[in-house]
């Protein structure tokens, strides 16, 4: 939808209640989206929230459809190690397309990225804890158009839905940090969701996926700063933006 046909944007983002029990009403398609992603409006305060049916997703030859259950994992697990750089997010079964998430609009600045704001001396820690968090999650896809700022300065990632692959996927923009040591709070949070992962795991993705995802907890944990590869070496998401 046209910057200029949006409705006006609220000033705070939809809690996980209102995502799980308003009504919506779909304003519009996200042109620049490949699944089909709606703006919808929620019922009674005007929030805004991004919906993406299952039933308008692509397929992929190395992820599964149900995009929507790696959303709302990946959110769980910000959520444990105590980053807050995802919107809410929530899964339903009643909207107007049928099955699918549903997550907090955030309002942007959408002609800034990860390129723009990575060299931002009050940005640096949250970037650590970002690539932290898409090594553990193994994020194919970390583009930079998936770093967002806001008004107030807070950093978010949005479009989180191809992680948790068992199989080596990483593919992301952030490798300026390498090497850089992990803040001791988010490395015992590491430490304790490898052993106690949050039980909603279980409903989201395999067994398989789990053990994985604990495993490279576990890593991470030990090693205490991110990995650092060689220029030549290092993955990259396309389009980079």
């Amino acid at each position: 939808m046209p910057e200029n046909e949006r409705p006006p944007r609220p000033e705070s983002l939809a809690t996980e209640e209102e995502l799980t029990n308003d009504d919506v009403t779909v304003l519009g398609q996200i042109q620049t989206s490949s699944n089909g992603a709606l703006l919808v409006e929620l019922k009674g305060d005007g929030k805004l929230a991004i919906y993406k049916p299952e039933s308008l997703e692509r397929p992929l030859w190395d992820f599964d459809a149900g995009l929507d259950r790696r959303e709302r994992a990946s959110y769980i697990l910000a959520r444990q190690l105590g980053l807050d750089f995802i919107p809410p997010i929530v899964i339903r079964d009643d909207l107007p397309f049928g099955r699918g998430s549903l997550q907090s609009f955030v309002d942007a600045d959408f002609e800034r990225h990860y390129f723009d704001l990575y060299d931002d001396p009050t940005l640096q820690e949250r970037f650590i804890e970002i690539a932290a968090f898409d090594i553990v999650a193994n994020n194919a896809d970390r583009k930079a158009g998936h770093l967002l700022i806001d008004g107030e300065h807070h950093l978010w990632g949005i479009d989180n839905a191809l992680c948790f692959h068992v199989e080596p996927k990483l593919r992301t923009v952030i490798w300026e940090f390498g090497a850089a040591p992990l803040d001791e709070h988010l490395v015992d949070a590491l430490r304790q969701a490898a052993s106690d992962l949050d039980p909603e795991f279980g409903e989201l993705l395999t067994q398989r996926e789990c053990r994985t995802l604990q495993h490279r907890l576990r890593v991470l944990g030990s090693m205490a700063t991110l990995i650092d590869l060689d220029v030549d070496e290092r993955p990259y998401p396309w389009p980079l933006v």
